[in-house]
């Protein structure tokens, strides 16, 4: 099927019964009373601004990857997610009539958290970010890594590599000690060690899949007290997933992600500073692909 075979939605506001609390560049929260019913659109950022036109079938293929990767480690790592039953919600009176077909795979219903406002990044390859860090000081958020180390390459062991979450504007890379000031030093060690421990799990099935997860990126929340797995997890919206086929040092590798988009963008007289012109259909067509590969490829068909 193509992507225009698949209908886009931009937004669910016209399918649930429910209030919109929050409104992403992605996601949409909607209140439930002691839920959150939170959808997945077919929305599509990249440079901080919202792309048109939606891409078909990329929150399905989102909301399906992290239900897959929640179920997938719930065992070490409680999380949010209550249930993505569509039966419940209609039984619940919740949605509009035609909204379950439209609705089935790209919601879950969770438990509501008290985020904890720092993004627990891991890295496991020197690239990116991390990657342009190193060649400016030689470190990535403060740590001192060895000279010498090439573009790609992986460490012998994870780095957690903290931000601050910010609502508006990006998020902002600290240091370890920092994130001890901001959240203590017990939360701290515990959300590291939980996010080193998620990501070798992942990186190890990946690598069986014929994918290298070269890194990611966590949202944490607090339920009476306790540590769960929030948001999303292991997609290609949170994480860096590279084809092993495509592996090599000293290269920018094509991301199993939105990468049509970014290169088409990049290489458009766009500013940047301005609402973009509307994607073509042929990178739209291309994307839309993407997320169906990496869904199929970590999934086996499972989904």
């Amino acid at each position: 099927m193509s992507a225009t075979e698949t209908q886009a939605i931009s937004t669910a506001v016209d399918y649930i019964k429910a209030p919109l609390l929050y409104k992403g560049k992605v996601r949409e929260i909607y209140d439930l009373g002691e839920h959150f019913l939170i959808v997945v659109t077919d929305r599509i950022s990249a440079f901080d601004y919202v792309l048109s036109p939606a891409v078909p079938d990329k929150g399905n293929v989102l909301n399906q990857i992290s239900k897959f990767w929640f179920e997938e480690t719930a065992a070490i790592q409680p999380n949010h997610v209550v249930h993505t039953d569509v039966e419940k919600l209609e039984a619940a009176g919740l949605l509009h009539e035609g909204a379950a077909d439209v609705l089935k795979n790209r919601f879950m219903v969770t438990k509501k958290a008290q985020r904890i406002d720092i993004e627990c990044v891991v890295r496991g390859y020197i690239t990116g970010g991390g990657w342009r860090q190193y060649q400016k000081t030689g470190q990535i958020n403060g740590i001192d890594l060895p000279q010498g180390l090439r573009k790609n390459e992986r460490f012998p062991e994870p780095l957690f590599t903290p931000a601050a979450k910010n609502d508006v504007g990006h998020d902002e890379d600290i240091s370890f000690a920092r994130m001890e000031e901001l959240v203590g030093a017990d939360l701290s060690a515990e959300l590291r060690d939980k996010s080193i421990r998620l990501y070798e799990y992942a990186h190890e099935y990946c690598a069986k899949h014929g994918i290298i997860l070269a890194d990611t990126k966590f949202e944490f929340g607090l339920v009476d007290g306790q540590v769960i797995l929030i948001d999303e997890v292991f997609t290609p919206d949170s994480s860096r997933f590279w084809a092993q086929e495509k592996y090599a040092y000293d290269i920018e590798i094509d991301g199993m992600d939105k990468e049509p988009v970014r290169t088409y963008l990049s290489q458009s007289d766009w500013d940047k500073n301005s609402e973009p012109a509307p994607l073509p259909a042929h990178v739209v067509e291309e994307t839309t692909k993407r997320y169906r590969d990496i869904l199929n490829r970590l999934t086996g068909g499972r989904n």
